[in-house]
């Protein structure tokens, strides 16, 4: 039997870092604050957040544009949703953690656990889902509280800075290929797949066996995206028609999927499917509300048996999925990682759409 003294101590703050949103809306902003430390209850964990990833959704929410309530509305100034950190102090009934052990937060901190939605693998469609970062405070703080039953437990052989990104983007995007049922050798096109969420679904896409195209521009993107797996790289600003570029490399006929990551690639989407039939093209990436329509004449759909789908947030088996792929060596480190102190100028450059992969902050660095 082990001693007291293995097991880890640790000395917990009164308070602790986080990146606050200021003038909530369009004009929002950053700054690095100081905020109390939170208070774990019988039923939950209180991690230490090593890493953070960035997320485009959380450009959306500062700027309150997703049509949901703000951020401000439910008391919450710190989004976020993305975290890998270590359990620092556990509730009097959590059993599935002990202090010490590592662990994940996701875009959903909870569910209601008992309804239709979270009995049939739908659960983060739950009507009682608590969402991160929007509903409660997110991951650009670096001690929050969790559920124990729904935080991750990360496997030991993943560096946070790899693990944070796989809650969100990676989850998400395996969720999304999962439920496009795309056989082993299908052409599957990511436009804006240089982006953080595009660049994971491109590796795990190839992990699954699909052969991945890439519709991005610029070099650095298209280096990341050759290396991490992609078949092809078509750069929309090179090539005079990229539906045709796209076509010609799958078999001259067409993608049998198009995962859409950019929400400024919903208007070419279809144009990526050519004359193939059977094809889907999957939704994930969020526009502004009310901002973007996808759809084409009805007799397409019909005489090229076309499927459009959306999906959300990867579940908890879809995350545990992800953290597996990464263990197996086959979800590669493609992150920006900046200091504490550097997360406003992080947040801006995502803002302005200049990030190959993905930005992950980490909370122990300074510069």
């Amino acid at each position: 039997m082990g001693s007291i003294t293995d097991i880890p101590q640790f000395e917990i703050p009164t308070h602790c870092k986080a990146g606050v949103v200021v003038n909530e809306g369009p004009n929002f902003h950053v700054e690095v604050q100081t905020v109390p430390v939170p208070v774990p209850g019988p039923d939950d964990i209180l991690i230490k957040l090593n890493c953070t990833g960035l997320c485009s959704s959380d450009i959306h929410l500062m700027q309150n544009d997703l049509g949901t309530p703000p951020m401000s509305a439910f008391g919450v100034r710190s989004p976020g949703h993305e975290g890998a950190g270590v359990v620092v102090k556990v509730g009097a009934n959590v059993k599935n953690f002990k202090l010490g052990d590592r662990a994940g937060i996701k875009p959903i901190m909870d569910t209601c656990g008992s309804c239709e939605l979270c009995w049939d693998d739908k659960e983060t469609y739950c009507k009682a889902a608590i969402h991160t970062g929007l509903m409660t405070a997110g991951t650009y703080q670096q001690y929050l509280v969790s559920p124990a039953r729904y935080a991750s437990p990360i496997p030991d052989g993943i560096p946070d800075e790899i693990a944070a990104p796989i809650m969100c983007s990676a989850s998400t995007i395996y969720r999304s290929l999962l439920e496009s049922n795309l056989r082993s050798g299908a052409w599957v096109v990511f436009p804006g797949g240089g982006g953080g969420v595009g660049i994971q679904g491109v590796q795990l896409a190839k992990a699954m066996g699909m052969r991945p195209i890439v519709v991005d521009t610029g070099a650095s993107k298209q280096k990341l995206a050759i290396e991490m797996g992609a078949e092809a790289f078509v750069d929309f600003k090179e090539v005079e028609d990229s539906a045709k570029a796209v076509i010609d490399i799958a078999d001259g006929v067409g993608a049998h999927g198009v995962v859409v990551t950019a929400p400024a690639a919903y208007k070419t989407a279809v144009s990526f499917i050519g004359q193939r039939i059977g094809s889907i093209i999957m939704c994930i990436g969020l526009p502004a509300a009310g901002s973007t329509t996808l759809g084409t004449d009805p007799c397409e759909y019909c005489f090229k048996n076309l499927t459009i789908k959306g999906t959300l947030v990867g579940s908890r088996r879809d995350t545990a999925m992800a953290l597996d792929f990464a263990r197996r060596g086959k979800l590669q480190q493609i992150s920006e990682v900046y200091p504490l102190n550097r997360m406003p100028e992080a947040v801006e450059k995502l803002r302005r759409g200049e990030v190959s992969g993905r930005i992950v902050i980490d909370f122990n660095r300074e510069e």
